[in-house]
């Protein structure tokens, strides 16, 4: 893998030799697929704003409780708020603008000789995942929808967790996990990417009934994480 940097941060990525890639695709490799973050799934899977807004509601909640137990009216429980509601809009403020500039600036490229994803706000890099050296995808869902495709990285290679974040998968610190985040059509894109990687290792794959994704080698264990959350593609015997 290699990560290139760049110091354009917008989505018209000016000095791009082609959108959301690091170089002009050689002769011979072609795009399947190239997409972003959803906004409104990166900002509540991955963000949790929808959670830190029911967090700060019961924090406000409670100072309002708080001041008409001391027998304080209405209005003067009200006003306990003026100082702690302001806060709280500010902060969720901050977060949804951080989940929109995560959407706005990141591009994932499926091709049928790898992955690169093109992510950061400030400094940019752009991080090329050969599909030969994908050891293993895991499709995650939430609410019955398929939202994140992880890639497991076979062998040593390793892509700090920092230098991914949010783009990774959540409580892999030592082995990160680059991850395809807020798809609008996960399985749609899991299911090109079993594709484009049987056709590139040579290796058939069996489909699952449910969530579509990858695995080979030995590293490829059964997927794990909350029940019915996750779904993995395996090769096939024959």
């Amino acid at each position: 893998m290699k990560a290139h940097r760049h110091t354009a941060h917008s989505h018209e990525h000016e000095f791009e030799p082609e959108f959301g890639l690091p170089e002009k695709l050689p002769a011979g490799e072609r795009i399947l697929w190239q997409g972003a973050p959803a906004f409104g799934l990166l900002a509540r899977h991955a963000f949790h704003l929808r959670k830190l807004a029911v967090y700060f509601a019961v924090l406000l909640g409670l100072q309002v409780a708080q001041a008409l137990s001391q027998g304080a009216g209405l209005v003067e429980a009200l006003a306990v708020l003026r100082w702690s509601l302001p806060v709280a809009l500010l902060a969720l403020g901050a977060v949804a603008l951080l989940a929109w500039l995560t959407a706005r600036t990141a591009v994932y490229t499926l091709t049928d000789k790898r992955v690169v994803m093109r992510i950061g706000i400030v400094l940019t890099l752009a991080f090329n995942l050969p599909l030969k050296r994908i050891a293993a995808a895991d499709i995650r869902r939430a609410g019955g929808r398929a939202i994140d495709l992880s890639l497991r990285i076979a062998g040593d290679d390793r892509i700090a967790w920092l230098h991914l974040w949010p783009h990774a998968r959540p409580w892999r610190m030592t082995r990160p996990e680059p991850m395809l985040r807020g798809l609008a059509d996960a399985e749609h894109v899991a299911a090109l990417l079993a594709q484009a990687w049987s056709a590139e290792t040579g290796a058939s794959v069996a489909p699952l009934a449910g969530p579509v994704s990858v695995a080979s080698g030995p590293s490829a264990t059964p997927a794990d994480g909350h029940a019915g959350g996750q779904g993995r593609l395996q090769p096939s015997a024959g």
